[in-house]
């Protein structure tokens, strides 16, 4: 037997565990509306244990049941029954769109399965509708199904409820008015102006100690020591010119707007006159003394008939009122302005430079209309750079990364070692070939070119006279001129993305020149050949193409002897070739790993 006060020990323990028992079996089981409230039930504190006689039974409390919850369950925001995501076309049946109601039983015939099976709302839910949409094939004519149903989401995680009732719609902003227009310029970050030319200029003029000239900021003139800015007319709310617009750093623009004038008073209106643009001077950098004056690089006469031609000097003209007949006409009005303005990476202006052109201005053309662009260039390493901003127009590529067959072929030179690659801002005029016309005149297409498109074999030429008075040397530079183009590029990109800035990727033109085995004779250039060799690079699921070699070979011959008095005719063509210089494509794989696992010494004990 054990100690004699075991036995009212045993007694205490088990009255204290059938009290916990009893507890148990008083909680109350979940049901619906417990689930759907979203208020906490209220906290009730049990009855304290008094002492009592040990092994006494003790009286079951009635349980306790919460209040259902008063606040009802939102409304769904979406009807799954009568929402249809593929009813594109009003009025119309939508191929395959079971759930469109304009859709027959005779459009249900030719469907071939339905495009949206299934429609709900969010699926984080744990139950919401769903409808369910399919067609019957036995039936004659078909006939779509329709089942709605409660979809039910076995995710632990989904949600039970959205209680939050501003969640289920978007919140309306708030409109400005005259109450509340302090307060939210408070929170806002203030206003900005937007241009046609994309351009936003702050409100908030730049600070007096600045140093250079930023992305956008004004450009500065010394006509006004408060601070006046460079002009550039544009087009704002109407087609009109608004001569208040301002000149911004690094933005090239190029517009067009038209001018209301009274033609007897050309004379007087400064918008027409070359002294308007060109007598400002740009500050070199914001807030400065030093002043860079605009100089006039050219000036081009336009007539009544559209012909031009180019003055030999640069002085300032006047619009001048004259008389043509019957008629009165005003000349050296300006049709067109064009500023190069040069900088430095330190963000300074270095030289301006622009170019007019003239015409003369009848009651015909009147409103008049004027052309005005802006070009920045920049100098580095004494080379000059002319800027193209990829917010505007993104420069295209051909190919990402391999070339695409079609596309042009990317090319360019490097001025001097150790500098980038310098490409033209024409992608079709990088690398050319002569260009061949109706007439197969060498002379009339001397400035014409041919892109060189990558995969695409090409051949042109053309026909040169020659007669015995003119000199052979002559003849062969003019000729290998033609054949080269203005600017023969020394590399070519790899791929079509290539970066001008990695020179050492890029594959060099091997330029080579054949002659004819004839001593003593004069050679002239008749054909360029270009050779370019490319591989499939990468992948076999998706090669790309890439150029592995370029060679250029300019073949001549001797030069042909005509007889007095009589014509000789040349052919002078280029040929460009693509070569593949793919090996042939095997498939590689790795080797499987070698595992290396040791099991710990004890690992099967205690079987050994």
């Amino acid at each position: 037997m054990g100690p004699p006060r075991l036995a009212p020990l045993l007694l205490v323990l088990q009255g204290c565990w059938a009290s916990v028992s009893a507890q148990d079996g008083a909680t109350p089981a979940a049901t619906i509306e417990d689930l759907n409230s979203t208020e906490p039930a209220p906290a009730t504190l049990g009855p304290s244990l008094s002492p009592r006689t040990p092994g006494a039974p003790r009286t079951p409390e009635p349980p306790r049941t919460r209040e259902p919850s008063s606040r009802p369950r939102p409304t769904p925001v979406t009807d799954v029954a009568a929402l249809c995501v593929c009813d594109l076309s009003p009025a119309q049946c939508d191929v395959n769109c079971c759930c469109d109601p304009d859709c027959s039983s005779m459009d249900f015939s030719v469907f071939s399965a339905c495009s949206v099976p299934l429609v709900m709302g969010d699926s984080q839910f744990c139950s919401q509708k769903a409808a369910i949409y399919s067609l019957n094939f036995t039936a004659n004519p078909p006939q779509r199904v329709f089942k709605l149903i409660n979809q039910i989401n076995p995710s632990i995680f989904c949600i039970h409820i959205t209680n939050y009732k501003p969640a289920l719609s978007f919140i309306n902003p708030e409109v400005p008015d005259e109450n509340n227009f302090d307060r939210l310029m408070k929170t806002s970050a203030g206003f900005t102006l937007n241009a046609e030319s994309d351009v936003s200029f702050s409100a908030k003029l730049d600070d007096a100690n600045t140093a250079k000239y930023e992305y956008g900021a004004q450009l500065q003139t010394s006509n006004d020591s408060s601070g006046s800015f460079l002009r550039f007319p544009s087009p704002l709310m109407s087609s009109l010119c608004s001569d208040d617009n301002p000149a911004a750093f690094l933005v090239n623009q190029a517009v067009k707007c038209t001018r209301r004038i009274n033609l007897e008073q050309c004379e007087e209106i400064e918008a027409l006159s070359m002294a308007h643009y060109s007598s400002p001077t740009i500050l070199r950098v914001p807030n400065s003394g030093i002043e860079v004056p605009i100089t006039i690089q050219s000036i081009v006469i336009q007539s009544l008939n559209k012909t031009l031609t180019r003055l030999e000097h640069t002085d300032v003209l006047w619009p001048a009122l004259a008389s043509a007949g019957q008629e009165r006409i005003c000349i050296n009005v300006v049709l067109e302005v064009k500023y190069s303005l040069t900088y430095t990476d330190a963000g300074e202006i270095t030289k301006a430079a622009l170019s007019f052109l003239l015409g003369t201005v009848s009651r015909a053309v009147i409103p008049l209309q004027q052309k005005f662009e802006i070009h920045f260039i920049q100098i580095i390493w004494g080379h000059v750079f002319t800027v193209f901003q990829q917010e505007t127009e993104p420069v295209p590529l051909s190919g990402n990364p391999g070339y695409v067959v079609g596309l042009p072929v990317a090319a360019g030179f490097q001025p001097q070692k150790g500098s980038g690659i310098i490409q033209t801002a024409n992608r079709f005029g990088q690398l050319t070939i002569l260009h061949s016309s109706a007439e197969q005149d060498c002379l009339a297409v001397e400035g014409i070119r041919t892109p060189v498109l990558f995969g695409y074999n090409m051949q042109s030429g053309c026909k040169l006279r020659l007669t015995s008075a003119i000199p052979c040397r002559l003849v062969a530079r003019k000729v290998k001129d033609l054949l080269r183009g203005q600017g023969f590029p020394d590399y070519v990109a790899p791929f079509g993305n290539s970066r001008a800035q990695d020179v050492l990727d890029w594959v060099p033109v091997h330029f080579t020149t054949l002659s004819s085995n004839v001593k003593d004779s004069c050679q002239l250039p008749v054909a360029l050949v270009i050779e370019v060799k490319w591989t499939k690079y990468g992948s076999l699921l998706n090669p790309q193409a890439r150029i592995v070699n370029v060679t250029a070979k300019l073949v001549s011959s001797s030069f042909p002897e005509a007889s007095a008095g009589n014509e000789r005719t040349v052919l002078i063509s280029s040929v460009v070739t693509f070569v593949a210089a793919s090996a042939p494509a095997e498939p590689g794989f790795r080797a499987r790993p070698a595992i290396n696992a040791r099991l710990p010494f004890n690992f099967f004990f205690p079987f050994v």
